[in-house]
């Protein structure tokens, strides 16, 4: 009798996680195996956050993605993007008017292409504007404690580079 209803058991749970349709993971694309990232563009006249911006999109995508980067000539996509808006603010003030804590945004405008069939994958712009805390990268420092703009800017490319990967992943 507890053999009977073990296998029923048994049986219920395999034939409910057959069909419920749920996976473990990220979804990716099936028809693309390779990615090239090219250095992302910058009129901007603060200098590096285009290569480190590029450094972060290339090793989430290395780390989080089946993906391997190629050469722009054997890839499958081009992962494209530009550095469309930088912006520093200043947050709090000492008594003296002399920065406490200051803000740090990165916009970006980011293309996915198939470099087989010349198809858009995905097209996204991360605007600095209202919609900045679900959108681009926000990141705040305080040069009192020992932080720094140069900090500020790679912490700021590694939230942007994680918001672009999460793009590749196929849609549900």
């Amino acid at each position: 009798m507890f053999r009977k209803i073990v296998n029923r058991m048994l049986l219920i749970c395999i034939v409910a996680s057959a069909g419920c349709g749920y996976t473990l993971g990220t979804q990716t694309r099936h028809d693309v195996r390779t990615v090239h990232v090219p250095v992302f563009k910058s009129e901007s006249s603060r200098r590096n956050l285009d290569y480190l911006l590029t450094e972060a999109v290339q090793r989430e995508i290395r780390t989080r993605t089946p993906y391997r980067l190629e050469d722009a000539e054997t890839a499958d996509t081009i992962l494209k993007g530009r550095i469309v808006e930088i912006g520093k603010s200043v947050l709090s003030e000492t008594r003296y008017d002399d920065p406490r804590e200051l803000q740090l945004m990165v916009g970006a405008e980011v293309t996915w292409v198939d470099r087989r069939s010349g198809q858009i994958l995905h097209q996204q712009t991360f605007p600095v504007g209202p919609q900045l805390t679900q959108q681009a990268s926000n990141v705040s420092f305080a040069p009192e404690v020992g932080h720094s703009l140069a900090t500020a800017q790679q912490e700021a490319a590694q939230r942007l580079a994680a918001r672009i990967v999460d793009l590749m992943e196929a849609p549900w």
